[in-house]
């Protein structure tokens, strides 16, 4: 699995800054249950999806059921850092042409699982919006313990503010360097 360090590497300082970071968001829900978290960034190539999915796995390591969503509808890569098809995915469940169970993927990691985008559709933020998006993310909310959803860059399009909506909080990834000061001020 490309860029997991927490699966190749667990013992280097960089997989123990990510428990570091899972210990921050397990603390930051004292008052409210934080199960919903919406991952994004500034823009493209910041590294978002990889700190989900190495963040995603600490969580798994704990023993709680974690389900990495890919709501990227426009650029989806969760199926390949996971190396994982994505035939059939979000799309496919929101239209009811398939199943969750027909969709989901278990990974190597024990109580991780992936539900990949699908077929990109033409209309993302629309269906992101929907009543039928809220109400998945929902019944989601009974099973697992974590639902991690990859959203686009906050500062290209719409979508990770729309997934806000349902979300209970939120990692912005700031990649070093990288990022535009005033697009991580937005």
């Amino acid at each position: 699995m490309k860029g997991l360090i927490t699966i190749n590497d667990p013992k280097s300082p960089i997989s123990e800054a990510y428990r570091g970071i899972r210990t921050s968001i397990q603390f930051s829900n004292l008052d409210k249950k934080i199960k919903v978290i919406n991952v994004t960034s500034s823009k493209e190539g910041e590294g978002k999806t990889t700190v989900l999915a190495n963040l995603a796995t600490t969580f798994a390591n704990l023993e709680k059921k974690v389900l990495i969503l890919d709501g990227d509808l426009r650029n989806p890569t969760i199926h390949r850092m996971f190396e994982l098809s994505n035939v059939c995915g979000l799309t496919d469940v929101l239209l009811e042409e398939k199943s969750f169970e027909e969709c989901v993927h278990c990974t190597e990691v024990k109580n991780l699982h992936v539900l990949t985008c699908g077929a990109m559709p033409p209309n993302p933020s629309e269906i992101l919006s929907s009543k039928k998006m809220k109400e998945f993310i929902t019944s989601l909310r009974e099973y697992y313990d974590y639902i991690f959803i990859d959203a686009p860059p906050i500062g290209i399009v719409t979508d990770a503010g729309i997934i806000s909506t349902y979300s209970d909080g939120c990692v912005f990834v700031v990649g070093s360097k990288q990022c535009d000061i005033e697009m991580a001020k937005i």
